[in-house]
């Protein structure tokens, strides 16, 4: 498979260096903006560069990986589905919930797949309580908790563009809520806070927050979120169920010490972030995301995923600004 990248940030540029190893893959393409960071990234991970998009788009693509700006996703989205050109983006879909519905409006009678970026469903801890729910071994949830706290604040810049701890952070731990459970959310309510840096508050975001959210068979979830942990990155997901439960990203390297006699402290290190934290999960998704290209299996996170979370993350905004439950039908477009 000869497969294009558009972007060659961080993200983008461990994503190349994934890709060019896998056996199906005989060529991988990179471009970007800023063409010269594109060819510092083909020069450094012995890839090839194309000198812009129409270039990387006219390279006889079997697949296109997008890892560009949020506002690039959609017309990236669409140019490669009109070119019938298999597509993996990172999340979101595009900016906003009209721009998110604009693109599905576009895509949903294509037989070309477009896969979205939720890597925590293919982390083996998530699976494996996916299973236990699925299997009945939980006996009926009773609470389900997700933790997902950086361990420092991104850019102020990036803040300002972000979208806001909700739609930027927090979707994730919405999506793998939906996925685990098999449920859907049907109202949230959502407080957040603000005691690190200013530039949350100027941007009208927040840098703490905490949801409960009621699921559709009357399953409690709670949220928790912020971007000032310093132990180190945590991200952690436990289904509480009536007879047993199960809890993911407790292991060795979690940020967490006990202050009870005689518990032995996790050996560590902590996480330093997300890329070190669910290094498999982005390697078996975009493995994943092979087979989905070549029709071998079928697609396990389209644009719908990423609209429903995106509907909980409008519906905890929503609920943080005016500080009364939201249900999620409020939000639907």
């Amino acid at each position: 498979m000869r497969l294009g990248l558009a972007g060659t940030g961080r993200i983008g540029t461990a994503h190349a260096e994934t890709l060019k190893g896998f056996e199906d893959v005989s060529s991988v393409i990179v471009a970007d903006v800023d063409t010269a960071r594109a060819q510092a990234t083909a020069a450094k991970l012995g890839v090839e560069a194309a000198s812009d998009i129409e270039a990387l788009f006219g390279a006889g693509l079997d697949a296109l990986v997008v890892t560009a700006a949020t506002d690039a996703h959609p017309a990236l989205i669409l140019r490669a589905v009109d070119a019938g050109i298999p597509v993996f983006c990172e999340k979101p879909v595009a900016a906003d919930i009209p721009g998110t519905l604009a693109v599905i409006d576009r895509i949903e009678g294509s037989d070309v797949p477009v896969q979205i970026g939720f890597q925590r469903r293919f982390d083996a801890g998530y699976q494996a309580a996916r299973a236990a729910v699925a299997g009945g071994e939980l006996g009926w949830l009773h609470t389900v908790r997700a933790t997902t706290f950086d361990p420092a604040p991104p850019p102020a810049e990036y803040v300002g563009h972000s979208g806001g701890l909700f739609r930027d952070c927090g979707v994730h731990d919405f999506d793998i809520i939906r996925w685990v459970t098999g449920r859907e959310v049907e109202e949230v309510y959502a407080l957040g806070a603000n005691r690190g840096e200013a530039f949350f508050a100027e941007a009208g975001d927040v840098d703490t927050a905490a949801v409960i959210l009621t699921l559709d068979d009357g399953t409690l979830a709670t949220v928790s979120l912020t971007r000032y942990n310093g132990a180190g990155y945590d991200v952690r997901f436990e289904a509480l169920g009536s007879t047993a439960n199960v809890v993911v990203g407790l292991d060795d390297r979690a940020p967490l010490r006990s202050v009870e006699p005689g518990v032995v402290p996790l050996p560590g290190p902590p996480y330093p972030g997300f890329m070190e934290r669910f290094r498999p999960a982005y390697v078996a998704e975009l493995k994943v995301f092979l087979d989905v290209a070549a029709g071998r299996v079928s697609n396990p996170a389209g644009a719908r995923d990423a609209l429903e979370a995106f509907y909980i993350a409008e519906a905890c905004e929503l609920s943080r600004r005016e500080r009364r439950p939201v249900g999620v039908a409020e939000v639907r477009r």
